[in-house]
This record gives structure tokens, sequence and C-alpha cells, in this order.
């Protein structure tokens, strides 16, 4: 039976989830002139129906009803998902070369074809949740195809892992960046992260011999390759023979992949390498406890060796620092770990919910200042 902290911190993240986010963007997001969803809202609930439509923002849109249908049934909710579900199908995937587009004009139109990895695996992730809330066959033989598609184009025999970014037809593209504030080099933490996200997701769904293959390589390439062993961070980018590239530390990546790479070992169901993992995710959580969790509660941005990078506090690394810090607890039974979950969600309570317009504001600054201008529905 949970304590009343922990009951406590469950109840207040339930009604956050069913009485805020999920309700806002039921009564905002929809484009009912256009199909699918809107691409932009301002921070002041400012839609913005003429703007481009991504790949990411819908396929969170339907991992997020789909997964909230299994929470609770509610039609609201498996409509929302078939309904991101008929979009994403309909308008973003390549019938003649098999993928999904990154961007559609206002009107479902592609207007960048480019396939990157990191997008494709989001697909996947929100295919196979959609699969398991419906029981529709079709979409999970949609997230298979998928993967046949990564696998046959994406994957690298030689280094193993995936490069970031094709052009439509699946050839190599010149420009490697996820987005213009990233390096321009062939691999990256982020992308595997979430293919290996992705694919244990699935797994649970559908046992896939090779699906099962490639969740034990990544994992293996976390554990050897992207982690740095000397300080339990997580190196961001590298070129093609997995040399790192930068040296500017994600924590919120950093909590994220902590309890992403448990979570994954768990449905490989190798006991050795989960003990492994537990201990490995133990020991990011308490280096991002170390060196970026303020005594308000919140997770600064971004560091390096030299110190702090960025001390902004972002939305998602405060979110994932709850569920980063509750999975080191459960772990290890270390009592600073329980409570540095329960201390960042009263961060969010206090600082990144948006009570006034709905939804969480993109970030704040370290004296949890709102930035403004960012939007509130937008592409990422």
């Amino acid at each position: 039976m949970l304590d009343p902290q922990l009951r406590d911190l469950r109840l207040k993240v339930e009604t956050e989830l069913t009485q805020g986010i999920l309700p806002f963007w039921l009564s905002n997001t929809f484009d009912h002139e256009r199909g699918g969803f809107i691409g932009r809202i301002g921070d002041g609930l400012k839609p913005d129906p003429h703007v481009e439509k991504g790949l990411i923002l819908n396929a969170r849109i339907l991992w997020t009803f789909s997964r909230a249908w299994r929470f609770q049934q509610k039609p609201e909710y498996l409509d929302a998902a078939r309904r991101a579900y008929d979009y994403l199908t309909r308008c973003f995937q390549d019938r003649e070369f098999g993928g999904y587009y990154w961007m559609l004009d206002c009107d479902g139109h592609p207007t960048d074809t480019r396939k990157r990895i990191y997008s494709q695996a989001f697909t996947i992730y929100a295919l196979a949740e959609y699969s398991n809330a419906s029981q529709d066959a079709q979409a999970l033989n949609t997230a298979i195809a998928l993967v046949d598609k990564i696998e046959s184009a994406g994957h690298d025999p030689v280094g193993g892992g995936y490069f970031e970014t094709y052009e439509r037809d699946w050839s190599l593209a010149a420009d490697q960046r996820l987005s213009e504030v990233d390096m321009d080099e062939k691999r990256s933490q982020n992308t595997h992260l979430h293919v290996m996200e992705a694919y244990a997701t699935l797994l649970r769904v559908h046992e896939n011999p090779l699906v099962r293959t490639r969740l034990r390589e990544l994992i293996e390439i976390f554990l050897e390759r992207i982690l740095n062993p000397a300080n339990h961070h997580m190196q961001l980018f590298f070129d093609e023979a997995w040399r790192a590239q930068s040296k500017i530390i994600s924590y919120g990546h950093d909590i994220e992949g902590s309890w992403l790479l448990v979570e994954a070992a768990e449905v490989l169901g190798d006991r050795p390498l989960l003990e492994q993992v537990r201990n490995t995710a133990v020991q990011m959580a308490q280096a991002v406890w170390n060196e970026a969790l303020d005594p308000d509660g919140g997770l600064i941005y971004e560091g390096s060796p030299e110190g702090v990078h960025d001390s902004d506090k972002h939305w998602w690394p405060q979110a994932e620092a709850v569920v980063g810090f509750l999975n080191a607890w459960q772990i290890s039974g270390q009592p600073h770990f329980r409570q540095a979950a329960i201390r960042s969600w009263q961060f969010i309570e206090d600082h990144i919910i948006d009570h006034e317009f709905g939804e969480w504001f993109w970030k704040v600054s370290r004296e949890c200042v709102p930035a403004k201008g960012f939007d509130k529905v937008g592409p990422w």
C-alpha cells in the first residue's frame, strides 16, 4: 500500500493528466476544417491553422490518447487516437518508398519528405500503443512494416545502431541534423534512446525475433558506447565510428534514459543484463541529482565538464525527473531519490503548469520566470 506522500503524488499527477492536459488537447487541437490536428498554438492559446503539421506531434498525440484509453476507458480518448491514426496513415505515410514524412502543409501535403529515424521511432511507438488499445491488427502490421523498413534501410550492420537522417528514397541525407540546434553527425543518443523505447513498446505487444535482437543491441550500445563511465552521463553525438563529438551534458536525457533503459531491459527479460542496467540507472540518477537538481526541486537543462551550460528549466526534464527519480528509488530504496521525485512534481505544480491558459510553459528561468513566445502546441 502506498504511503501518504506517494498516494498524494499519484493523485496530483492523475488530476493534472485527466483534468488538465488531456482536456486541453481535446478542446484546442482538433483541426475541424482540414483534418488531423492544428500544427501550432501559441502561449496565449493563439492557434495558427495555416502552419505545417509535424510527424512527431501527430505520433505523440496518437501514443498519448491510446495510452490514456488503456488507463481510463473514456470514449473521447479512443476517438482522438483514431483521429490521429487515420491522419497518420492517410497523410504522413509514404506509400511509394515506405516510412513517414517529416512535415506536411496545413492541408496534409508533404513539404519535407525526409525520413528521420527519430521520428520513425516515435511512429512505431505510437502504432504499437494504438494497436494495443484498439486491438486493430492492421495498426500492428503497419508498425511491423515500419520496423522492417528501418532495419533494411537504416540499420548499420558494421558499427551497429542507426544513422540519423535519410532522404525520401532512403538514401543517406547530406545533412544529418535532427534540428538546427543539433550537430551534423551521423549518430545521436537521442535517436537511439527513442528507437529503444519504441522497440520495447512493440515487443510488449508482439513477439518479434528481429525486434528482440535489436533491443538487446541498443541496450548494449548504451552501456558500451553512449554512456560515459567516468561521469555516468550520456554523450550526445557521435561520428560514424562512434567517437563522441560533444561534451554537453543533457540532464533531462540522462534522467529519462535511466528509466527507459530499465524498462527496455525488463521487456527483454535477461536477468543478468537487467541487474547491470538497474545499477547503471541508479548511477545515472545520482549524477543528475548531484549536478542538476536545484534546491527548489527544478532540474536545470544542460551542463558540461566546466559546469552549468544552460540554467533554464524546460518542461520535459521536470516530467522525466519525476519518473526517473522514482525509478531510482524503487531500485535502490534510497530515500533522497523518492524525495527528489516528490519535489520535482511540486516544482511542476508551482512553476511549470500554466494555471491561466492551461497546459505547461515551455520553460522557466532559473529564477522561475516563464519564457514568453514559445508554443503550447508545436512540431515537437
